[in-house]
């Protein structure tokens, strides 16, 4: 149980600096099993040699401690690998990383000793023996089911990372504990000096934020939800900010009296002008998937007032950062339903036909494949009115749009035309796909017949929509349902910008 509470719980302590990808992900299942086999192997030897519940109970009880060592000693490397990140500095989040991997060593060794030695002790005859493993590996895997299952469900949500970590230690040191205690009696209370260790590092360590706030920013609220480690910080202009996991990107963004950013968000608003004669009166109906804290949504009302809006956003906990600090509430903001869940399923449960469908959930390394797909593309085409248009926010470097070129070419299977405006400053290239045959030039068509009295931050996304163009490019890949290698692409991308001096590029 202990086992796959820390491995699950691993991934988040990580993931305000390193993010939770695969890679990550990769590196922490491949470490732990390596771990677990020299367990498992050390275990059996000392097993035979020392055949005694003492001595497997002190294993135990050590293995419990630096369990509860890992997310304290691993805090401050996080911290610090943070900054790291934020200043583009690879060799020092690299280093970071290995290091708080190298924490996981010890204690997962100790706990994969302990399998060998409990059936070296329960045997009995040779005769029990399969009964004897069987039992003690149904019970074995009862335990890695809790320990998978509670920390992502529950305890991580609602207690955090570290308090998750520290009581699965706890348990796990309590078992043993008494099982030593049958052994041994009182001389077992020596070992009381491991919680009292832990209690002292812990109110330490708990003192600060996960991740520090940038330097010239404030932090309003942190959270670790089922799903990301969620920052609102704020700067001096009163700029809110909303960071997930690792913290590169700001995923939202508010200020009680400017709604325009200059950034990705801003061009959603020139997606139906794209077809043929669009005027803003048209506009009827917007659905946001990936609508993080409701910028987009905000943007769309601002514009064009109390238009029916949807929101799908797969963590509850950041709609809920969303209404305490974003002003997406029913007060602020009447006309947008968010939703939680996944986008695709929610998406297909609605009967509505949306004048803009805007999807916004590609953040590399989290990019959900199966929002990548002909078939996806194929259910958001029926969802769309008769003049409908798509929307999608996809990353690239300056020198790798592959990743652009296939979502192109997918969307093509699906629509007869995909425009591309590549967002300035920024690594983000947007596509609008049209339900109806279309040309570029509408764009500018449109933008020249605005009526007089429609809104100024309009004119001006269309204006710098227009010089933002580039010409659609494609590949000859294609993902499907049944082949999507869109992590494997992405993860590609991410190794050659980083080797090809992309940190650099991105400080200047």
């Amino acid at each position: 149980m202990t086992t796959l509470a820390v491995e699950v719980s691993a991934s988040r302590l990580l993931g305000p600096a390193f993010g939770t990808g695969n890679i990550i992900w990769a590196n922490i299942i491949g470490l732990i099993l390596l771990y677990l086999t020299v367990g498992y192997f050390i275990g059996g030897r000392l097993a035979d040699r020392y055949p005694r519940y003492s001595v497997m109970y002190r294993i135990i009880l050590w293995g419990a401690f630096l369990s509860a060592v890992i997310p304290l000693g691993a805090r401050p490397v996080v911290a610090e690998a943070g900054r790291a990140v934020a200043n583009i500095d690879s060799a020092l989040v690299l280093g970071s990383f290995l290091a708080i991997l190298i924490l996981f060593s010890i204690p997962v060794t100790l706990l994969g000793m302990i399998s060998p030695f409990a059936i070296r002790l329960a045997f009995t005859t040779i005769e029990t023996a399969g009964k004897v493993t069987g039992q003690i590996y149904a019970i074995s895997t009862l335990g890695s089911l809790v320990g998978a299952f509670l920390p992502t469900l529950f305890l991580i949500p609602e207690l955090g990372v570290i308090q998750t970590f520290l009581l699965f230690a706890g348990i796990l040191f309590l078992v043993a504990f008494i099982g030593l205690w049958q052994e041994e009696g009182t001389k077992t209370l020596r070992w009381l000096w491991m919680p009292l260790v832990i209690a002292v590092l812990t109110a330490i360590v708990l003192s600060g934020p996960v991740r520090p706030p940038l330097d010239d920013q404030t932090l309003l609220f942190e959270q670790d939800s089922a799903y990301n480690y969620i920052q609102v910080q704020q700067d001096a202009k009163g700029n809110r900010y909303l960071y997930l996991n690792e913290g590169q990107g700001i995923h939202s963004q508010w200020h009680p009296t400017n709604y325009y950013y200059r950034r990705t968000w801003d061009f959603f608003l020139a997606a139906p002008y794209f077809n043929t004669n669009f005027s803003p009166d048209e506009m009827d109906s917007l659905l946001v998937i990936g609508l993080a804290t409701g910028t987009i949504a905000r943007q769309h009302i601002h514009v064009y007032g109390d238009i029916p809006i949807e929101g799908i956003e797969i963590d509850p906990a950041i709609i809920a950062a969303g209404e305490q600090f974003f002003d997406m509430n029913s007060e602020k903001m009447p006309s947008l339903t968010a939703i939680a869940g996944d986008g695709r399923y929610v998406l297909n449960q609605s009967d509505t036909p949306y004048t803009v469908i805007g999807i916004d959930a590609y953040k590399p390394p989290y990019i959900p494949w199966h929002l990548t797909t002909v078939e996806f593309f194929q259910e958001v085409h029926a969802h769309l009115t008769d003049d409908g248009v798509t929307v999608i926010n996809v990353g690239r470097t300056s020198t790798d749009r592959r990743f652009v070129d296939a979502i192109t070419n997918t969307m093509l299977q699906v629509f007869p035309v995909v425009h591309s405006l590549d967002v300035p400053y920024s690594f983000n290239t947007i596509l609008f796909a049209t339900k109806q045959p279309t040309d570029v030039s509408d764009l500018s068509a449109n933008l020249a017949a605005l009526p007089t009295d429609a809104h100024p931050m309009l004119r001006e996304v269309l204006k710098e929509s227009i010089t933002a163009l580039v010409p659609t490019q494609t590949s000859d890949m294609v993902f499907t349902d049944n082949r999507a290698p869109v992590e494997t692409l992405v993860d590609s991308l991410i190794i050659n910008f980083l080797l090809g001096g992309g940190a650099e590029e991105l400080k200047q």
